[in-house]
């Protein structure tokens, strides 16, 4: 079971953005309770999505907090960008950085701190960190593209994840394929944040696809 109340946080990547402010406006009506921003730099992942002014877009109207996740290389050298926007900023511990360095780096800029793991990259790989974050993103698809099927394989990392919990404080997040049946499969193994992109924003009705995604 969960050991934070559950969070749900609406990917950005699935609005429409030629009507951002009004999509930030109808996800916060339907209860969100934060906003997910995926950052692709197109070398880290095989994609290429938006940037810090984008984030500062959505920041000006949104009233929940912001949850801004790196897809980049270099997340030491770009997350001072998304400082003054997000409330939460999350690396790769794939990326070319120096892990360590880089949560302290934003903990010390007054932001919480995550960190993620791709599917192939295996959990033991964040161990070292668990201590120093604030949040564990751990992906459900291979991160770049949205609309992916979800990855129940990756829910053995959610548990490892929940089993270290024990020992420190942290949310335990899943990004990818979430929707009312995968949440639930995600919070019953041990997540309390989930990322829900296509099936809120592509739904006919968005409060209800979210209130089933936090599984009420």
């Amino acid at each position: 079971m969960p050991a934070h109340s559950i969070v749900v946080a609406p990917s950005i990547l699935a609005c429409d953005f030629g009507k951002l402010h009004e999509e930030v406006r109808r996800a916060e009506a339907a209860g969100a309770d934060w906003l997910h921003l995926d950052i692709m730099d197109g070398h880290f992942v095989d994609n290429i999505s938006f940037g810090p002014a984008f984030v500062d877009a959505v920041a000006k109207v949104a009233t929940v907090p912001i949850d801004v996740h790196l897809m980049v290389d270099r997340p030491d050298h770009y997350f001072p960008r998304f400082v003054k926007s997000a409330a939460n900023i999350t690396v790769h511990v794939e990326a070319q950085h120096d892990v360590a360095k880089t949560l302290a780096a934003i903990r010390a800029s007054g932001r919480t701190c995550g960190l993620s793991l791709r599917p192939a990259t295996p959990f033991e790989s964040v161990v070292p960190f668990l201590d120093q974050i604030d949040l564990l993103l751990v992906m459900t698809v291979e991160p770049g593209f949205g609309g992916q099927p979800f990855m129940p394989e990756m829910m053995s990392k959610v548990q490892a994840g929940a089993a270290a919990r024990a020992q420190w404080n942290y949310r335990i997040e899943v990004d990818g394929g979430i929707n009312a049946k995968t949440a639930a499969l995600s919070i019953e193994q041990g997540a309390d944040t989930l990322v829900a992109g296509t099936s809120v924003f592509g739904a006919p009705d968005m409060a209800l696809a979210v209130r089933q995604v936090r599984g009420v």
